[in-house]
């Protein structure tokens, strides 16, 4: 699970990780509220109006300006809420506007990245730091990966002090700077282990004229396996961010996500769906998505899963590939028969089915009257598929 910046940087301030002040606002007239509550303390006003999407690049796209005057910030709030922001993350559909974050400005001395994640290489959380702040971070890797620091971490140690501190050396921080690194550090992992997080990426990091190490940019993904433990993370969810599709999909426990291709996929277990569209294109047809029931899908799973894929305008046919382990085909072949009559089936349909009430399964298709085509195995079920599509859009 995602979230916006400015619910990243109230999360990570409660642990301690040093922040920029800002708050959200919704209109112009709460966006000036809140640049009026930060002048303050403010010798020279400047702010900063960020759009919140759940998106990378919101500078380059015009989401992003530094404004020094009240007028600024009302022009920009009027500007960015409502408009379509279009990043390289976005894609060329780009994402709506609908909140924004005013922060104080910053007297950026330095910019640095910062991130911790998993690594699946060594299954540990890592540390990720450059001195190319403010750039993605596949860039750097791409053009000079040697300007990138990485430390595993030893799941029953934790962070320790002087890891911290090596990194803080790594990025040439010097005297106080380091202190105030190796803090900074101590608190952004106690937040990723505390609230299970996926990933915490700082981009940038900056050094600030007196020498602060503060987070002036922050993202945070989270495991959605351990949404359970954090109630509070979870009422963040910003759903008008995500897929509406796999918004349902996530109401019935299924596993989605949109492609770009024209076949949809219907599979229970992760391996097998990454099979059924590895085969999908060796035939020469492309997945529209991955779609994962689970093993122990029921018949009304079943139908909350076709009419996702089928909800979908870009699919032109679907390919059905169960193997009937705890999942019976019999209950499969149910749930495709009602949510074909619910939908009114328009595209070609091909079921694979194998394993537990096997044969009862293809003769509950067989007797449905719908023009569905079994096939025998896999390699024969992709070759109908893909056959099929392409006749009907000859």
């Amino acid at each position: 699970m995602n979230i916006h910046e400015y619910q990243a940087k109230s999360l990570l301030k409660k642990y301690g990780v040093a922040v920029p002040r800002g708050g959200v606002a919704f209109t112009p007239a709460e966006a000036l509220d809140v640049a009026k509550a930060l002048v303050l303390d403010l010798k020279e006003p400047v702010w900063v109006v960020k759009a919140q999407i759940h998106a990378g690049g919101r500078g380059k796209g015009g989401g992003v300006k530094v404004v020094k005057s009240m007028e600024g910030v009302e022009s920009e709030a009027k500007r960015m809420l409502g408009m379509t922001l279009i990043t390289h993350q976005t894609g060329p559909q780009g994402q709506k506007v609908q909140r924004i974050y005013v922060e104080e400005g910053c007297d950026i001395k330095r910019e640095l990245y910062l991130s911790l994640l998993v690594d699946r290489a060594t299954s540990r959380v890592t540390i990720m730091a450059s001195t190319e702040g403010g750039m993605e971070i596949e860039e750097v890797a791409a053009k000079t990966p040697e300007k990138i620091l990485k430390v595993a971490i030893d799941p029953v140690m934790g962070l320790q002090p002087y890891h911290a501190r090596d990194i803080a050396f790594g990025l040439g921080l010097k005297d106080k700077q380091v202190g105030k690194c190796v803090n900074f550090l101590m608190a952004m992992y106690k937040a990723f282990t505390d609230l299970d997080c996926s990933i915490v990426e700082i981009n940038p990091l900056v050094v600030t004229g007196k020498d602060d190490v503060i987070a002036l940019d922050a993202k945070m993904n989270f495991d959605d396996n351990a949404l359970f433990r954090h109630k509070d993370v979870e009422e963040m969810r910003d759903e008008s961010e995500e897929d509406p599709a796999e918004v349902e999909a996530n109401k019935h426990s299924l596993n989605y996500v949109r492609l770009d291709g024209n076949i949809g996929c219907m599979v229970n277990g992760a391996g097998l769906a990454m099979a059924t569209m590895d085969i999908i294109k060796l035939y020469g047809g492309m997945p529209a998505n991955f779609l994962d029931v689970g093993g122990g899908a029921n018949k009304e799973r079943v139908t909350a899963a076709f009419k996702i894929i089928m909800s979908d305008p870009s699919v032109q046919g679907i390919l059905v590939n169960i193997f009937g382990g705890i999942m019976k085909c019999d209950i499969i072949a149910e749930g495709i028969i009602a949510a074909a009559k619910e939908v009114s089936l328009r595209v070609p349909l091909v079921v694979r089915l194998e394993g537990t009430n096997v044969a009862l399964g293809k003769k509950i298709l067989a007797e449905s009257g719908l023009p569905i085509l079994s096939a025998d195995n896999l390699a024969d079920a992709a070759e109908k598929i893909v056959s099929a599509v392409k006749k009907k859009a000859a």
